[in-house]
């Protein structure tokens, strides 16, 4: 009987080419437009942030990655996007129930 479940290839990573997270690239700075096009920055850049902390942590748990610093890092850049998305979408409700007190 073949003990070798998992074939001569082993485990395999769900992407391509991964050695190291460092070839994200890195996130644009937030545009100066209108708001919809800042809130749609922000909504990117947390999509951006999220896949870049989700393949840190595959890494480490597959043992492909040296430096397990970078799963912090990525997890406070994540954090700290989803803390700016939060703060916008408050701004804006906060904006918006200024306006509906307005009396014309």
């Amino acid at each position: 009987m073949d003990m070798n479940l998992l074939g001569s290839r082993g485990i395999q990573p769900l992407w391509e080419t991964m050695p190291s997270i460092k070839e994200q690239p890195q996130t644009q700075a937030a545009p100066e437009g209108s708001f919809a096009d800042v809130f749609r920055w922000a909504i990117d850049n947390v999509r951006e942030t999220d896949a870049e902390m989700n393949k840190a942590q595959y890494l480490l748990a597959t043992g492909q990655l040296d430096n397990p610093a970078e799963v912090t890092m990525a997890n406070t850049k994540a954090a700290a996007a989803v803390d700016l998305l939060v703060q916008l979408r408050n701004k804006a409700v906060e904006a918006y129930s200024e306006l509906m007190r307005i009396s014309l």
